[in-house]
């Protein structure tokens, strides 16, 4: 964890624990500090910004109303994120925005091919591909777009572990499921995310190869 995120990370304590104590000045920053973070991840729940804005609001009316529910501020920013991803599920039950059919993972793994040796798995040679903002642009929006289209359990897991940095334990917790189900979910959508880079990749390559 980097500098910046545990400073922050002890930030989120000390104003967990000044609510608690009774101190409701302290909101406004926690607000700050939690405001940005609650949308990117319901923007990538949701996959809609109508529904985000709306899902974020509501969450963080729901953690004012109840934050003396919070049994240890340590644990404030798992307890958030429940909150979050409670209210995104619900939302999108109701939304029209809702996908009419889940896509499993397998259609997002990556694909066995036979290159006459045996089969193996086609993955990019990312040291080849050169680094420019137009192709990190075109990434950024794939990087996002892969994982709006994960299924939700797996979508879940990658944002709670590699955008939040919550720990594995942490994540088991705010989707109400074991450690090992957590990392082995984690796997499989860092799989399929990388599979979908990985094909943006390698047409890039196919056509600097010209």
């Amino acid at each position: 964890m980097s500098a910046v995120s545990a400073n922050t990370k002890n930030r989120e304590v000390e104003l967990a624990e000044q609510l608690l104590s009774g101190n409701a000045a302290a909101f406004d920053e926690f607000v700050r500090i939690f405001q940005s973070k609650i949308f990117q991840y319901t923007l990538m729940m949701c996959g809609h910004r109508e529904d985000a804005e709306e899902v974020a609001q509501d969450t963080l009316l729901k953690v004012f109303e109840n934050f003396d529910q919070l049994q240890d501020a340590r644990a404030v920013r798992a307890w958030v994120f429940r909150i979050a991803r409670n209210a995104c599920l619900i939302k999108r039950r109701k939304s029209i925005f809702a996908p009419k059919v889940e896509l499993s993972l397998e259609d997002y793994l990556p694909q066995m091919e036979d290159d006459g040796d045996g089969l193996r798995i086609q993955i990019a040679d990312w040291s080849q591909i050169p680094e420019n903002q137009m192709l990190q642009s075109q990434l950024k929006a794939i990087l996002t777009a892969a994982i709006q289209e994960l299924p939700e359990i797996y979508r879940a897991v990658l944002l709670l572990r590699d955008v939040e940095e919550l720990n594995t334990d942490e994540t088991a917790d705010v989707l109400g499921v074991t450690a090992d189900v957590v990392k082995t979910r984690l796997h499989r959508a860092r799989l399929a995310v990388r599979q979908k880079l990985d094909r943006h990749l390698i047409e890039v390559s196919a056509t600097l190869a010209k």
